[in-house]
């Protein structure tokens, strides 16, 4: 399964909407932006944040391939109805990054989420 186009915040808005009014959540390489999205039923869209800051243009791109992934293989874990916007932190290393540790980083501040949402 490939990661679709519904699936892609794309517009600076939306952006700005995760910033502004979206809940932080941080891990050890990652701040997650997490904003509620206005309709019920709607899937869940993943923007990324990658600035020079993290390194040259392969590496970023590494960290982009590599939450996607993360994202794409654990859609059943992510809660639906918000928007994503993950930003790697300025200390990341993207040399020693690996999907396993993207995953280990991201999957508990869905769980957090989960957990802090009033249902």
């Amino acid at each position: 399964m490939r990661f679709c186009r519904e699936h892609r915040l794309t517009d600076r808005p939306d952006f700005l909407h995760c910033y502004d009014s979206g809940r932080r959540f941080f891990s050890a390489g990652f701040v997650l932006f997490a904003a509620k999205r206005g309709e019920a039923g709607l899937p869940w869209r993943l923007g990324l944040a990658v600035t020079r800051k993290t390194g040259c243009a392969v590496w970023r791109n590494r960290v982009r391939r590599l939450v996607r992934e993360c994202f794409r293989l654990e859609q059943a874990k992510i809660p639906q109805g918000y928007d994503y916007v993950v930003v790697p932190k300025r200390g990341l290393e993207p040399r020693s990054l690996n999907l396993e540790r993207v995953c280990g980083e991201l999957l508990p501040l869905f769980r957090s989420l989960s957990r802090k949402t009033p249902s």
